[in-house]
Protein backbone atom coordinates (compact mmCIF):
# COMPACT_ATOMS: atom_id res chain seq x y z
CA UNK A 1 0.00 0.00 0.00
CA UNK A 2 1.52 3.31 -1.16
CA UNK A 3 -0.24 6.52 -0.11
CA UNK A 4 1.03 9.56 -2.02
CA UNK A 5 -0.02 13.00 -0.81
CA UNK A 6 0.43 15.90 -3.25
CA UNK A 7 0.21 18.86 -0.93
CA UNK A 8 -2.28 21.55 -1.95
CA UNK A 9 -3.57 19.80 -5.12
CA UNK A 10 -7.13 21.12 -5.54
CA UNK A 11 -9.93 18.91 -6.85
CA UNK A 12 -10.83 21.58 -9.40
CA UNK A 13 -7.32 21.38 -10.89
CA UNK A 14 -7.64 17.66 -11.58
CA UNK A 15 -11.01 18.33 -13.23
CA UNK A 16 -9.23 20.47 -15.85
CA UNK A 17 -8.82 18.21 -18.91
CA UNK A 18 -5.88 20.31 -20.11
CA UNK A 19 -3.78 19.88 -16.97
CA UNK A 20 -0.76 17.76 -18.09
CA UNK A 21 -0.81 14.97 -15.51
CA UNK A 22 -0.55 11.77 -17.60
CA UNK A 23 0.50 9.50 -14.74
CA UNK A 24 -2.48 10.45 -12.59
CA UNK A 25 -4.81 10.06 -15.55
CA UNK A 26 -3.38 6.63 -16.29
CA UNK A 27 -4.03 5.56 -12.69
CA UNK A 28 -7.57 6.91 -12.95
CA UNK A 29 -8.13 5.00 -16.21
CA UNK A 30 -7.40 1.68 -14.53
CA UNK A 31 -8.69 2.47 -11.08
CA UNK A 32 -11.20 4.60 -9.18
CA UNK A 33 -11.47 8.22 -8.15
CA UNK A 34 -13.63 10.76 -6.31
CA UNK A 35 -14.52 14.03 -7.99
CA UNK A 36 -13.93 15.77 -4.67
CA UNK A 37 -12.70 14.81 -1.22
CA UNK A 38 -14.03 16.89 1.66
CA UNK A 39 -11.31 18.08 4.01
CA UNK A 40 -11.45 18.89 7.74
CA UNK A 41 -11.11 22.20 9.56
CA UNK A 42 -8.68 23.79 9.68
CA UNK A 43 -7.90 23.09 6.03
CA UNK A 44 -4.14 23.08 6.53
CA UNK A 45 -1.52 20.40 6.08
CA UNK A 46 -0.96 18.65 9.40
CA UNK A 47 -4.59 18.43 10.59
CA UNK A 48 -5.74 16.95 7.29
CA UNK A 49 -2.87 14.51 6.94
CA UNK A 50 -3.62 13.34 10.46
CA UNK A 51 -7.32 12.92 9.71
CA UNK A 52 -6.42 10.86 6.65
CA UNK A 53 -4.53 8.33 8.76
CA UNK A 54 -6.72 8.36 11.91
CA UNK A 55 -10.20 8.55 10.40
CA UNK A 56 -11.25 11.22 12.92
CA UNK A 57 -11.52 15.01 13.00
CA UNK A 58 -9.10 17.32 14.83
CA UNK A 59 -11.55 17.45 17.74
CA UNK A 60 -10.39 13.89 18.45
CA UNK A 61 -6.83 13.68 17.11
CA UNK A 62 -5.87 17.16 18.49
CA UNK A 63 -3.73 18.37 15.57
CA UNK A 64 -5.00 21.86 14.67
CA UNK A 65 -1.75 23.45 13.44
CA UNK A 66 1.33 22.41 11.51
CA UNK A 67 2.71 21.41 14.88
CA UNK A 68 1.57 21.55 18.49
CA UNK A 69 0.37 24.83 20.01
CA UNK A 70 2.09 25.42 23.35
CA UNK A 71 0.68 28.11 25.65
CA UNK A 72 2.36 29.89 28.54
CA UNK A 73 -0.43 29.40 31.05
CA UNK A 74 -4.17 29.66 30.44
CA UNK A 75 -4.04 33.19 29.00
CA UNK A 76 -0.39 33.44 28.06
CA UNK A 77 1.18 33.72 24.61
CA UNK A 78 1.65 30.57 22.62
CA UNK A 79 3.71 29.22 19.73
CA UNK A 80 3.51 26.34 17.30
CA UNK A 81 6.18 23.72 17.91
CA UNK A 82 6.49 21.11 15.11
CA UNK A 83 9.14 18.93 16.75
CA UNK A 84 7.01 17.29 19.39
CA UNK A 85 6.76 13.52 19.58
CA UNK A 86 3.91 11.86 17.71
CA UNK A 87 2.74 10.15 20.90
CA UNK A 88 2.30 13.56 22.53
CA UNK A 89 0.81 15.36 19.52
CA UNK A 90 -1.64 12.83 18.04
CA UNK A 91 -4.32 11.70 20.47
CA UNK A 92 -5.96 9.06 18.25
CA UNK A 93 -4.63 5.75 16.90
CA UNK A 94 -3.29 5.85 13.34
CA UNK A 95 -3.56 3.27 10.60
CA UNK A 96 0.21 2.85 10.64
CA UNK A 97 0.03 2.09 14.38
CA UNK A 98 -2.53 -0.60 13.62
CA UNK A 99 -0.47 -2.02 10.77
CA UNK A 100 2.71 -2.13 12.84
CA UNK A 101 0.94 -3.79 15.76
CA UNK A 102 -0.37 -6.42 13.34
CA UNK A 103 3.19 -7.30 12.34
CA UNK A 104 3.33 -5.30 9.09
CA UNK A 105 6.17 -2.98 8.16
CA UNK A 106 5.66 0.75 7.68
CA UNK A 107 7.51 3.62 6.03
CA UNK A 108 7.17 7.38 5.68
CA UNK A 109 8.74 10.09 3.54
CA UNK A 110 8.06 13.66 4.73
CA UNK A 111 4.75 12.67 6.34
CA UNK A 112 3.67 14.91 9.20
CA UNK A 113 3.04 14.57 12.93
CA UNK A 114 5.25 11.46 12.91
CA UNK A 115 8.28 12.74 14.82
CA UNK A 116 9.76 9.87 16.84
CA UNK A 117 6.84 7.60 15.93
CA UNK A 118 7.71 4.16 17.27
CA UNK A 119 5.46 2.39 14.77
CA UNK A 120 7.30 3.60 11.62
CA UNK A 121 9.82 0.99 10.48
CA UNK A 122 11.69 3.08 7.87
CA UNK A 123 11.72 6.85 7.66
CA UNK A 124 12.99 9.65 5.43
CA UNK A 125 11.78 12.58 7.53
CA UNK A 126 11.12 16.23 6.70
CA UNK A 127 14.63 17.06 7.90
CA UNK A 128 17.12 14.35 6.97
CA UNK A 129 19.68 13.21 9.55
CA UNK A 130 23.12 11.82 8.68
CA UNK A 131 22.66 9.33 11.53
CA UNK A 132 19.38 8.03 10.12
CA UNK A 133 19.31 4.45 8.84
CA UNK A 134 17.72 5.28 5.49
CA UNK A 135 19.95 8.32 4.99
CA UNK A 136 23.08 6.22 5.62
CA UNK A 137 21.87 3.60 3.15
CA UNK A 138 21.27 6.28 0.51
CA UNK A 139 24.71 7.85 1.09
CA UNK A 140 26.34 4.44 0.78
CA UNK A 141 24.42 3.79 -2.45
CA UNK A 142 25.45 7.15 -3.91
CA UNK A 143 21.87 8.45 -4.04
CA UNK A 144 22.71 11.55 -2.00
CA UNK A 145 25.85 13.11 -0.59
CA UNK A 146 26.60 13.48 3.09
CA UNK A 147 26.83 17.25 2.60
CA UNK A 148 23.34 17.39 1.07
CA UNK A 149 21.95 15.49 4.06
CA UNK A 150 23.70 17.78 6.55
CA UNK A 151 22.33 20.88 4.78
CA UNK A 152 19.03 19.39 3.65
CA UNK A 153 16.84 22.02 5.31
CA UNK A 154 18.63 24.76 3.35
CA UNK A 155 17.89 23.21 -0.05
CA UNK A 156 15.01 24.37 -2.23
CA UNK A 157 11.76 22.44 -1.98
CA UNK A 158 11.98 21.07 -5.53
CA UNK A 159 15.28 19.38 -4.67
CA UNK A 160 13.90 18.06 -1.39
CA UNK A 161 10.88 16.55 -3.19
CA UNK A 162 13.28 14.80 -5.56
CA UNK A 163 15.28 13.35 -2.65
CA UNK A 164 12.15 12.17 -0.83
CA UNK A 165 11.11 10.48 -4.07
CA UNK A 166 14.47 8.74 -4.35
CA UNK A 167 14.17 7.71 -0.71
CA UNK A 168 10.74 6.24 -1.36
CA UNK A 169 12.02 4.24 -4.33
CA UNK A 170 15.05 3.09 -2.33
CA UNK A 171 12.88 1.86 0.56
CA UNK A 172 10.40 0.19 -1.80
CA UNK A 173 13.08 -1.75 -3.65
CA UNK A 174 15.24 -2.61 -0.64
CA UNK A 175 12.77 -3.11 2.19
CA UNK A 176 9.32 -3.76 0.60
CA UNK A 177 7.20 -2.10 3.31
CA UNK A 178 3.57 -3.13 3.61
CA UNK A 179 2.43 0.49 4.09
CA UNK A 180 4.21 3.59 2.79
CA UNK A 181 3.15 7.19 3.45
CA UNK A 182 4.76 9.63 1.01
CA UNK A 183 4.26 13.44 0.98
CA UNK A 184 5.43 15.97 -1.63
CA UNK A 185 5.55 19.71 -0.82
CA UNK A 186 6.52 21.67 -3.94
CA UNK A 187 2.93 22.07 -5.13
CA UNK A 188 1.96 23.82 -1.89
CA UNK A 189 4.97 26.14 -1.99
CA UNK A 190 4.30 27.19 -5.59
CA UNK A 191 0.60 27.82 -4.92
CA UNK A 192 1.40 30.02 -1.94
CA UNK A 193 3.87 32.12 -3.91
CA UNK A 194 2.36 32.29 -7.39
CA UNK A 195 -1.25 31.29 -6.75
CA UNK A 196 -3.36 28.41 -8.01
CA UNK A 197 -4.72 28.45 -11.57
CA UNK A 198 -1.46 30.04 -12.74
CA UNK A 199 1.17 28.83 -15.21
CA UNK A 200 3.47 28.14 -12.25
CA UNK A 201 0.71 26.05 -10.67
CA UNK A 202 0.27 23.92 -13.78
CA UNK A 203 4.04 23.37 -13.96
CA UNK A 204 4.23 22.35 -10.29
CA UNK A 205 1.31 19.94 -10.63
CA UNK A 206 2.88 18.44 -13.76
CA UNK A 207 6.17 17.95 -11.86
CA UNK A 208 4.32 16.26 -8.98
CA UNK A 209 2.71 13.96 -11.55
CA UNK A 210 6.17 13.04 -12.82
CA UNK A 211 7.22 12.10 -9.29
CA UNK A 212 4.17 9.82 -9.05
CA UNK A 213 5.21 8.24 -12.33
CA UNK A 214 8.67 7.50 -10.93
CA UNK A 215 7.17 5.51 -8.06
CA UNK A 216 4.75 3.65 -10.33
CA UNK A 217 7.57 2.65 -12.67
CA UNK A 218 9.75 1.56 -9.74
CA UNK A 219 6.97 -0.77 -8.56
CA UNK A 220 6.55 -2.12 -12.10
CA UNK A 221 10.29 -2.70 -12.56
CA UNK A 222 10.40 -4.62 -9.29
CA UNK A 223 7.58 -6.90 -10.42
CA UNK A 224 5.32 -5.79 -7.54
CA UNK A 225 2.45 -4.27 -9.53
CA UNK A 226 0.02 -7.14 -9.02
CA UNK A 227 0.24 -6.79 -5.24
CA UNK A 228 0.57 -3.02 -4.82
CA UNK A 229 -2.20 -0.48 -4.26
CA UNK A 230 -1.73 3.24 -4.90
CA UNK A 231 -3.79 5.91 -3.19
CA UNK A 232 -3.15 9.45 -4.43
CA UNK A 233 -4.56 12.16 -2.18
CA UNK A 234 -4.13 15.79 -1.26
CA UNK A 235 -4.66 17.58 2.01
CA UNK A 236 -6.54 20.68 0.87
CA UNK A 237 -7.28 22.92 -2.07
CA UNK A 238 -6.25 26.53 -2.70
CA UNK A 239 -7.72 29.99 -3.28
CA UNK A 240 -6.32 33.16 -4.79
CA UNK A 241 -6.50 36.23 -2.53
CA UNK A 242 -5.87 39.94 -3.09
CA UNK A 243 -5.99 41.39 0.45
CA UNK A 244 -4.48 40.53 3.83
CA UNK A 245 -6.29 41.08 7.14
CA UNK A 246 -4.16 41.84 10.22
CA UNK A 247 -6.54 41.38 13.19
CA UNK A 248 -3.88 42.12 15.83
CA UNK A 249 -3.74 45.75 14.65
CA UNK A 250 -7.21 46.15 16.20
CA UNK A 251 -6.72 43.95 19.24
CA UNK A 252 -3.68 45.79 20.73
CA UNK A 253 -2.39 42.93 22.87
CA UNK A 254 -5.79 41.82 24.16
CA UNK A 255 -5.57 38.63 22.12
CA UNK A 256 -3.09 36.52 20.20
CA UNK A 257 -4.02 35.78 16.59
CA UNK A 258 -2.75 32.62 14.92
CA UNK A 259 -3.38 32.96 11.15
CA UNK A 260 -3.99 29.81 9.12
CA UNK A 261 -4.75 31.47 5.78
CA UNK A 262 -8.49 31.66 5.32
CA UNK A 263 -9.15 31.31 9.04
CA UNK A 264 -7.41 32.51 12.17
CA UNK A 265 -7.60 31.25 15.74
CA UNK A 266 -7.85 33.90 18.48
CA UNK A 267 -6.64 33.41 22.06
CA UNK A 268 -7.61 35.88 24.79
CA UNK A 269 -4.63 37.43 26.61
CA UNK A 270 -5.73 40.62 28.34
CA UNK A 271 -8.74 41.75 30.32
CA UNK A 272 -11.14 41.86 27.37
CA UNK A 273 -13.86 39.23 27.12
CA UNK A 274 -14.58 37.13 24.04
CA UNK A 275 -17.64 39.29 23.46
CA UNK A 276 -15.58 42.47 23.47
CA UNK A 277 -13.01 40.98 21.09
CA UNK A 278 -15.82 39.84 18.82
CA UNK A 279 -17.33 43.33 18.77
CA UNK A 280 -14.01 44.76 17.54
CA UNK A 281 -13.89 42.31 14.64
CA UNK A 282 -17.49 42.14 13.48
CA UNK A 283 -17.31 45.02 10.98
CA UNK A 284 -13.78 44.40 9.67
CA UNK A 285 -13.59 44.30 5.90
CA UNK A 286 -13.04 40.75 4.64
CA UNK A 287 -14.20 38.86 7.76
CA UNK A 288 -17.07 36.56 6.81
CA UNK A 289 -17.98 35.02 10.16
CA UNK A 290 -16.83 34.60 13.74
CA UNK A 291 -17.12 31.19 15.42
CA UNK A 292 -17.54 30.91 19.18
CA UNK A 293 -16.94 27.76 21.28
CA UNK A 294 -20.56 26.66 20.90
CA UNK A 295 -19.95 26.53 17.13
CA UNK A 296 -16.71 24.55 17.24
CA UNK A 297 -18.14 21.02 17.32
CA UNK A 298 -20.11 21.58 14.11
CA UNK A 299 -16.86 22.49 12.35
CA UNK A 300 -14.77 19.68 13.86
CA UNK A 301 -12.69 21.86 16.18
CA UNK A 302 -11.78 20.68 19.70
CA UNK A 303 -13.64 21.86 22.78
CA UNK A 304 -11.36 24.50 24.38
CA UNK A 305 -12.41 23.37 27.86
CA UNK A 306 -10.99 19.91 27.08
CA UNK A 307 -8.07 20.77 24.79
CA UNK A 308 -5.65 23.47 25.92
CA UNK A 309 -4.47 24.06 22.35
CA UNK A 310 -7.84 25.30 21.12
CA UNK A 311 -8.63 29.00 20.76
CA UNK A 312 -11.42 31.14 22.22
CA UNK A 313 -12.68 32.31 18.81
CA UNK A 314 -12.19 31.41 15.15
CA UNK A 315 -12.57 34.00 12.41
CA UNK A 316 -13.16 33.09 8.76
CA UNK A 317 -12.30 35.20 5.71
CA UNK A 318 -14.39 36.10 2.69
CA UNK A 319 -13.30 35.29 -0.85
CA UNK A 320 -10.26 37.32 -1.82
CA UNK A 321 -8.98 37.77 1.74
CA UNK A 322 -6.47 35.91 3.91
CA UNK A 323 -5.30 36.47 7.49
CA UNK A 324 -1.76 37.49 8.39
CA UNK A 325 0.32 38.22 11.48
CA UNK A 326 1.40 41.72 12.49
CA UNK A 327 0.09 44.44 14.81
CA UNK A 328 1.34 47.55 12.95
CA UNK A 329 -0.05 49.48 10.00
CA UNK A 330 -3.46 49.11 8.39
CA UNK A 331 -5.90 46.38 9.32
CA UNK A 332 -6.49 45.40 5.68
CA UNK A 333 -3.82 45.74 3.01
CA UNK A 334 -3.62 44.78 -0.68
CA UNK A 335 -1.00 42.25 -1.69
CA UNK A 336 0.12 44.15 -4.79
CA UNK A 337 0.36 43.00 -8.40
CA UNK A 338 0.88 39.32 -7.56
CA UNK A 339 -1.91 36.82 -6.99
CA UNK A 340 -0.70 34.55 -4.18
CA UNK A 341 -2.68 31.62 -2.83
CA UNK A 342 -3.87 30.41 0.55
CA UNK A 343 -5.79 27.58 2.13
CA UNK A 344 -7.20 27.30 5.63
CA UNK A 345 -10.67 28.50 4.59
CA UNK A 346 -13.66 26.68 6.06
CA UNK A 347 -14.07 23.24 4.51
CA UNK A 348 -17.53 24.20 3.24
CA UNK A 349 -15.72 26.19 0.53
CA UNK A 350 -15.58 23.93 -2.56
CA UNK A 351 -12.14 25.29 -3.48
CA UNK A 352 -10.79 23.53 -0.37
CA UNK A 353 -11.79 20.12 -1.77
CA UNK A 354 -8.92 17.67 -2.31
CA UNK A 355 -8.18 14.84 -4.75
CA UNK A 356 -8.55 11.08 -4.31
CA UNK A 357 -7.38 8.39 -6.74
CA UNK A 358 -7.06 4.66 -6.08
CA UNK A 359 -5.54 2.04 -8.40
CA UNK A 360 -3.92 -1.35 -8.23
CA UNK A 361 -4.45 -4.44 -6.11
CA UNK A 362 -7.90 -4.66 -4.57
CA UNK A 363 -9.32 -1.64 -6.43
CA UNK A 364 -12.25 -1.85 -8.82
CA UNK A 365 -11.66 -0.23 -12.21
CA UNK A 366 -13.76 2.59 -13.64
CA UNK A 367 -15.52 3.65 -10.43
CA UNK A 368 -16.11 7.38 -10.06
CA UNK A 369 -17.50 8.57 -6.73
CA UNK A 370 -19.03 12.01 -6.57
CA UNK A 371 -17.87 12.92 -3.06
CA UNK A 372 -16.01 11.31 -0.18
CA UNK A 373 -14.49 12.55 3.09
CA UNK A 374 -10.81 12.36 3.90
CA UNK A 375 -11.93 10.61 7.09
CA UNK A 376 -12.66 7.62 4.85
CA UNK A 377 -9.03 7.22 3.75
CA UNK A 378 -7.71 5.52 6.91
CA UNK A 379 -10.40 2.82 7.17
CA UNK A 380 -10.01 2.14 3.43
CA UNK A 381 -6.25 1.67 3.86
CA UNK A 382 -6.94 -0.62 6.82
CA UNK A 383 -9.43 -2.76 4.90
CA UNK A 384 -7.03 -3.16 1.97
CA UNK A 385 -4.39 -4.35 4.44
CA UNK A 386 -6.81 -6.80 6.05
CA UNK A 387 -7.19 -4.70 9.19
CA UNK A 388 -10.08 -2.87 10.85
CA UNK A 389 -10.13 0.55 12.49
CA UNK A 390 -12.69 0.82 15.27
CA UNK A 391 -14.41 3.78 16.93
CA UNK A 392 -13.68 6.21 14.10
CA UNK A 393 -15.75 8.69 12.09
CA UNK A 394 -14.73 7.52 8.60
CA UNK A 395 -15.92 4.42 6.73
CA UNK A 396 -14.17 2.16 4.23
CA UNK A 397 -14.91 3.09 0.62
CA UNK A 398 -16.39 -0.30 -0.21
CA UNK A 399 -17.70 0.89 -3.58
CA UNK A 400 -14.14 1.04 -4.94
CA UNK A 401 -12.98 -2.27 -3.43
CA UNK A 402 -12.97 -5.61 -5.21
Amino acid sequence: MIVISLDGFPAYALADPYLPVPNLRQLISRGSMARRMITVNPTVTWPNHTSMITGVKPARHSVIYNGMFLRDGEHGAGKVEPWRGKSEMVTAPTVYDLAYQAGLTTAQMDWVAVYRAQTITWSAPEVLDVNGKVEQEMIAAGLISRDDVEHFREKNITFRDEIWTQAAIHILLKHHPNLMLFHLLNTDSVHHTYGPKSLASASALALADARVGELVRAVESAGMSNRTTFLIVSDHGFKVFSHLIHPEVLLHGDAQVMPEGGTALIYLKGSKSAGQIRAKLEDVEGIDRILAPQDFAAFGYPDPTKNHQMADLVIAAKDGYSFAAGDQGEVVTPVGPTHPGAHGYLNTDPEMNAIFIAAGAGIRPHVVLDEIRNLDVAPTIAKLLGLEMKNIEGKPLVAILQ
